[in-house]
């Protein structure tokens, strides 16, 4: 369980992910070697999974984002398990959700423009095994995106 010394920690963490660790501290009200301490125990609980550098893909060249929208073939009995192996060795797919209803699954692809996307869509995408039906949806813009959570 989570005390309010951890949320605090969070929270500031959350809010300038690299702020300097004695810095972090001070903020939350700790010592350098409580921080330390109480982060490792975080990680540790799984609450804390990890820092990582998040890369702006436009700016490497990549101005197309789809959401591919996936209904499989349910009668085939690893259609889901195939699907995915399948989707995880493209890498245009930068992300891949699951769901209960009438779409199985979601599928976000970048490609470097409608080209490139044609051709992923038409060589890499369509050919993933047990798809029954596929609906893209062009990105226009992204409104929030925020993973921060309301600690």
């Amino acid at each position: 369980m989570l005390d309010d010394t951890d949320r605090r920690i969070l929270r500031y963490m959350q809010s300038d992910p690299d702020a300097p660790a004695a810095e972090l501290a001070d903020r939350a009200g700790v010592t350098p070697t409580t921080l330390s301490r109480r982060l490792e125990r975080l990680r540790h609980g799984g609450i804390l999974r990890g820092v990582r550098g998040v890369v702006h893909w436009p700016a490497l060249g990549y101005e197309v984002e789809v959401s591919l929208r996936v209904t499989l073939d349910k009668t085939q009995p690893r259609a889901f398990d195939d699907f995915i192996a399948a989707a995880r060795e493209v890498p245009e797919v930068i992300e891949i959700q699951t769901f209960l209803g009438s779409v199985d699954a979601r599928l976000s692809v970048i490609a470097r423009d409608m080209a490139h996307y044609q051709g992923l869509y038409r060589d890499k995408l369509l050919t993933l095994p047990h798809i029954a039906d596929i609906e893209a949806l062009m990105h226009v813009a992204q409104v929030k995106s925020d993973e921060r959570l309301p600690l």
